[in-house]
């Protein structure tokens, strides 16, 4: 006797099979973090783990180790909590809480008293590290060469990390201006590729500001730094800057995020190797049209 493999549009029992339209992923427009699911996951330029990547209360991004770990074994100071899509420091008064994989990461320099638990973690997330790298799965990055910060820059003098002024506010970003993409999700579930600085799009200039403190830093010695001042154009345009979308998805609030925004907030002190006391010499404000 053969079996009957062909679909009937039933179940065994004669019921009537119901098939699911697949739902696309939405994001509230209540939400305090418009990264979806998917893009919150990535791994560590170090060691190659998997961690979660969230935003915290002050909008910038922290790595979290995927697993939730006992507070008996965590110090207060390593306890996180996630409410919303937003992490939050300290615990929230549950059993349970979140760490910053930098605590465990095995190419990073181990914290003082670890608890025998976390050194146990720490020391299977670098046996881990090491298959990944025997198996050629992960390749760790090389180390940088020792240049001075002034030659750090991308060809025509630009810095390689530009300072950028918005919103009442200085940023460092992650990448030179020129390769800064968006971060929003296109119609086929991914990341656009449209970069921030388009020759349609209004542009800012590069000036020499005074490298003061800013919102309550420490003050530093009276110099001039070369910063990226989009602090004239429209709040609108300065806003589509700091969440890093392109001028199509910046018309589009439903569409959500597959990535963090790569800005820091710049910290004279913090970020002195990046302070350039010189404008470039090959500061166009926006790239040449073909």
């Amino acid at each position: 006797m053969c079996p009957n493999t062909a679909s009937t549009g039933r179940h065994w029992d004669g019921s009537p099979r119901t098939p699911r339209a697949p739902r696309p992923l939405r994001v509230a427009d209540t939400s305090p973090s418009r990264l979806l699911r998917c893009g919150q996951s990535a791994r560590c330029r170090l060691c190659g783990n998997r961690v979660d990547l969230y935003q915290r209360t002050d909008r910038r991004p922290i790595a979290l180790h995927p697993a939730e770990l006992a507070v008996a074994h965590i110090p207060a100071s390593c306890r996180w909590h996630l409410s919303c899509g937003i992490a939050h420091p300290y615990g929230d008064g549950s059993a349970w809480c979140r760490i910053p994989h930098d605590v465990l990461c095995p190419h990073r320099t181990a914290p003082t008293l670890l608890s025998p638990s976390l050194r146990a973690l720490r020391c299977q997330l670098a046996v881990r590290s090491r298959r990944l790298v025997d198996t050629g799965a992960f390749h760790p990055p090389a180390p940088p060469l020792p240049l001075p910060a002034c030659e750090r820059s991308a060809g025509s003098g630009r810095p390689a990390l530009p300072v950028v002024q918005l919103l009442l506010g200085r940023y460092l970003a992650d990448r030179p201006l020129e390769e800064i993409r968006c971060v929003a999700q296109t119609r086929r579930r991914r990341r656009c590729s449209r970069p921030l600085l388009t020759p349609d799009a209004a542009a800012g200039s590069w000036t020499l500001l005074p490298a003061g403190p800013q919102r309550g830093q420490l003050a530093l010695p009276a110099v001039l730094m070369a910063v990226y001042d989009l602090g004239r154009l429209p709040y609108a345009e300065q806003l589509r800057w700091r969440t890093q979308r392109c001028t199509v998805h910046a018309a589009a609030p439903g569409a959500a995020d597959l990535a963090l925004a790569g800005w820091q907030v710049f910290d004279p002190l913090l970020h002195a190797e990046h302070i350039h006391t010189r404008l470039p010499h090959a500061a166009a404000s926006r790239p040449q049209e073909a």
